[in-house]
């Protein structure tokens, strides 16, 4: 099992423009998935929710708009590293989250030192664990197709 780095950031979940309510969101990064963050909404009521992407969306995200399909990640203003809006989507559904910059920038920050960006493919052993995975991807869908 390889190294990661964890944090919790408090984020408002927005729910309407009159609505919104603060929730603990985890943050988290593994060696053993180099180019990905996991966040996982606790929302009040309901089973947390794990959303995984690309790092360098994140990273990308808190200093300019990025990302289409299902996650976008934009600053809220253009003063450099105030706040930063995460919307998620699954079809027609979607659902906004607002975070300080800060506390995002300080956990990538502490990604970069356990693996820098752009070095995710050095890692030992992903190259190999990747071309398992797809193997197994490759022959799931050859059997049930």
């Amino acid at each position: 099992m390889g190294e990661s780095v964890q944090a919790e950031v408090m984020m408002s979940f927005l729910v309407s423009e009159e609505l919104s309510f603060r929730i603990p969101v985890e943050l988290r990064y593994e060696t053993s998935d180099p180019y990905a963050v996991r966040l996982t909404f606790h929302l009040p009521g309901d089973a947390p929710v794990t959303w995984a992407f690309g790092r360098e969306l994140l990273v990308d995200g808190v200093v300019r708009p990025c990302g289409d399909g299902d996650v976008r990640i934009a600053p809220v203003d253009p003063e450099p590293l105030a706040e930063v809006v995460i919307r998620l989507q699954v079809g027609s559904d979607q659902a906004l989250f607002r975070s300080s910059a800060a506390p995002l920038v300080a956990f990538l920050d502490r990604t970069d030192k356990l693996v820098p960006l752009g070095q995710e493919g050095a890692l030992a052993g992903f190259g190999t664990h990747l071309d398992e995975a797809l193997d197994r991807i490759l022959a799931e869908e050859q059997s049930a197709g």
